[in-house]
């Protein structure tokens, strides 16, 4: 993918499946903003950016501060507009209904559906006035099947999903495309924490067990989900908006 003179603002840069983006954005010539929460983990991915001739800028932001993302777009623009949008940022929780608590609800909602929604509302205006721009949210697969203990995190990607669509119509008209990744199980840090958290002794057979559940019979690479984002953000996929593309080793359709 060529993105040679592009802007890319990634939110969530700082690890997994965005700090991944952002290597493969600045790779294929995008200058990258790498903007997390975490500033260590953002500059480490910054780092492994220049280390390899690419071009990245550090930004730390809490994407649920509406007025922290306003002030790091602003800083942004100030020097070169935003082209490109990746909304990476997000959190889980694991529950069903029954115990997920009020302030769990809260706190996903926070991050997950205002923390898309205050990156788009920040960069939207510039993308409108250049009647040029690309946005592309990070889902999932729960966010169109039902997922076992998944009650908020599944309502949290729903909504970033229905977000997706509504930008995309409602911009198509000003250059703008809009479209959603929707990973299956994919091998990041989170995935390792969880089972040093809920199976410290026997790790292994069950990231065998979780790797199972997709068809494919393996877990999916942050890699492969940013080779996936980078086609979407270039030219190459100029006829795609409103669109969610499954990235799942055949979890929806195979196991349906």
């Amino acid at each position: 993918m060529n993105l040679a003179g592009k802007t890319a603002l990634v939110t969530g840069g700082g690890s997994g499946i965005g700090a991944a983006i952002c290597r493969c954005l600045a790779r294929d010539g995008a200058h990258v903003v790498v903007l997390d929460l975490d500033a260590d983990a953002a500059d480490a991915t910054a780092g492994q950016i220049t280390d390899t001739g690419g071009e990245a800028t550090v930004l730390a932001c809490d994407v649920s501060d509406a007025a922290a993302v306003n002030s790091a777009v602003s800083t942004i623009t100030a020097r070169r507009p935003i082209d490109i949008l990746v909304n990476s940022a997000g959190i889980a929780h694991i529950g069903n209904l029954e115990n997920t608590s009020e302030a769990d609800l809260d706190r996903l909602y926070t991050v997950n559906v205002k923390g898309t929604y205050n990156s788009m509302a920040a960069v939207i205006g510039g993308m409108k006035g250049r009647n040029s721009g690309v946005i592309v949210n990070i889902a999932s697969v729960a966010s169109t099947v039902g997922l076992a203990d998944r009650f908020a995190y599944s309502m949290t990607k729903g909504a970033v999903i229905t977000m997706t669509y509504s930008v995309a119509k409602d911009y198509i008209g000003n250059g703008i495309r809009c479209n959603c990744v929707s990973p299956a199980r994919v091998h990041t840090p989170f995935v390792d924490q969880y089972l040093e958290e809920s199976y410290p002794d026997n790790k292994a057979e069950m990231f065998e067990a979780l790797s199972k559940t997709q068809p494919i019979g393996r877990m999916g690479t942050p890699e492969e989900v940013a080779e996936l984002v980078a086609f979407l953000c270039s030219d190459a996929a100029s006829f795609i908006t409103g669109s969610n593309y499954a990235i799942d080793g055949g979890f929806v359709t195979l196991n349906t």
